[in-house]
């Protein structure tokens, strides 16, 4: 179903995928891409798969949404993982497909439910593992 305010839809898959992700953690990460005028799945990481090889499988130039399941230990020493939306939106990406993701942001992001913290980034360094794991806690 497409938003009239932004003109976009959202695949199913991207959906049934981040259930996949959220209930069963069959995967780490996914990596979602508009492609006209709807949002689609891109590339899934497998749950092996570290945040490196992540931020490796975004684009140095163009846009994408993404979600990272991401584990730590807390200093209590429990084990817990926190699902990150991260909207990246590189400098050098063109500036007509920044305001495309921009604006279909917010409405993409209410159809994965479950997501625990939002990052946005323009460059690698605004979403280093060191952030991440800041924002989780």
């Amino acid at each position: 179903m497409a938003n009239a305010a932004s003109g976009m839809a959202v695949d199913d898959e991207c959906k049934l995928k981040f259930l996949d992700l959220k209930t069963k953690r069959n995967y780490r990460f996914i990596i979602f891409k508009i492609e006209e005028q709807q949002v689609i799945v891109e590339k899934v990481g497998s749950p092996d798969e570290s945040y490196e090889d992540f931020t490796n499988s975004l684009p140095n130039n163009e846009c994408r949404y993404a979600v990272f399941d991401f584990d730590f230990i807390t200093d209590e020493n429990c084990q817990k993982s926190k699902i990150f939306f991260i909207a990246w939106s590189p400098d050098t990406s063109k500036v007509r497909s920044k305001m495309v993701y921009a604006s279909s942001k917010d409405r993409f992001k209410r159809e994965l439910d479950g997501i625990q913290v939002e990052l946005q980034a323009t460059d690698p360094s605004e979403m280093s593992i060191d952030i991440v794991k800041a924002r989780a806690i």
